[in-house]
């Protein structure tokens, strides 16, 4: 492709500009909508257990909190991978700093922000994951950017981009994807891949994902969306109906091989980003199971320390900590109905029993905070992080 100079004004040292030609070559993605998926049958078998290690994990999940709804395991979940989502892109925001942004408290810094725009973009690729189309793409754009202005939330790229190197020209790139003419067909091309039902599904997610990865759709985020689509894709196909497996968290473990599985792919062989995938969700749901193991013992415990009869509202509060550990009194009578004297009321019973404790430096409302929450959240995100 020729190479017009973008008007950048930063200074360049001589390797630089003498990096830059007329000319550079862009990715050209392959047509995979009626493709033959050729894998490796060992990765093909261990996506093949992935699949049915996650289908047992989401039902697991519906008996881990008899008694009460499983929403609060389900959604807390959801939080999670969107964190570690971030994480793969060196967006990282502990817990309770992602709960108070959660809440709109902006103090606590742009990174947690970051990271509550990736759960809004995560529940709309989930609430939208009957039809993936190119629509269903661009909202979750819009959601995981909005406010963002250079990544023009909700619209597919109208410029070339280009993965490392110099911000002068792609000439050093590590990897430059698809010219912008090319990426509207690309995408129809691969919501048809995705939609197909002869694939087989942990493999069909991988490729999916991978090609999303090559395409590159927009100025900025492309990553954190292919990521978000790779938990829309299992409820479409049935793999899960209620949680998310947190597979984004299993990435983590080995960065360095998820992004050369990748390069692989786009050198034409698709089978490391099938086995990597693979990896990612066995490590994902024994992490998973470990976070859903510590927010049981910590509801067990809050319920022993609880008093009041099993009637009363605290009740009704107790299980929506597990999924917002960050509440006000307005978000309580939100969530519950309850009076603002009421909710205070339940408030004041669960600061009494310590399940909840005062948030310092909020100036505008008063934030409480279920610390055994945000500290279990903390320490999944750690165990994601580390090598196995």
């Amino acid at each position: 492709m020729p190479w017009e100079s973008n008007g950048s004004a930063l200074p360049l040292s001589r390797a630089q500009r003498s990096a830059i030609r007329p000319t550079y070559e862009a990715a050209i993605p392959a047509v995979i909508a009626s493709i033959d998926v050729t894998v490796d049958p060992a990765a093909l078998a261990a996506a093949d257990d992935a699949r049915a290690e996650i289908s047992r994990f989401d039902a697991q999940l519906s008996t881990m909190l008899p008694g009460t709804e499983i929403a609060p395991l389900a959604a807390v979940l959801l939080r999670t991978e969107s964190a570690s989502s971030s994480q793969i892109e060196n967006i990282t925001a502990r817990a309770k700093a992602f709960a108070l942004a959660e809440l709109g408290v902006a103090k606590f810094g742009s990174n947690a922000t970051l990271v509550a725009a990736n759960v809004d973009a995560m529940n709309r690729a989930v609430e939208m994951a009957d039809s993936i189309t190119p629509a269903t793409i661009l909202a979750i754009h819009d959601a995981l950017m909005r406010g963002q202005e250079h990544a023009d939330p909700g619209r597919f790229r109208t410029e070339q981009v280009w993965i490392g190197g110099s911000s002068a020209s792609p000439h050093s790139a590590a990897f430059v994807p698809p010219h912008h003419f090319r990426v509207v067909a690309a995408i129809d091309d691969l919501c048809t891949f995705i939609a197909r039902t002869d694939v087989p599904l942990l493999a069909q997610f991988a490729i999916a994902h991978a090609q999303f990865e090559t395409i590159h759709p927009f100025n900025d985020g492309s990553g954190r969306t292919g990521r978000a689509l790779v938990h829309a894709m299992p409820k479409q196909g049935g793999t899960t109906t209620r949680a998310t497996v947190p597979v984004s968290a299993g990435l983590l473990a080995d960065t360095d091989s998820y992004f050369t599985a990748l390069t692989d792919y786009r050198n034409g062989d698709p089978s490391p980003i099938v086995t990597r995938f693979a990896d990612a969700a066995f490590a994902a749901i024994g992490n998973g199971r470990q976070l859903a193991k510590d927010l049981l013992a910590i509801y067990e415990a809050w319920s022993e320390s609880i008093t009041a009869r099993r009637t009363a509202a605290v009740w009704r509060v107790l299980p929506m900590l597990l999924s917002h550990p960050a509440v006000t009194s307005a978000v309580v009578q939100d969530a519950t109905g309850l009076s603002q004297p009421a909710a205070d009321n339940v408030i004041g019973q669960l600061r009494e029993a310590g399940i909840l404790t005062k948030a310092a430096g909020v100036q505008r409302y008063v934030v409480w905070v279920a610390t055994d929450v945000t500290g279990a959240l903390d320490d999944f995100a750690d165990r994601a992080r580390r090598r196995h």
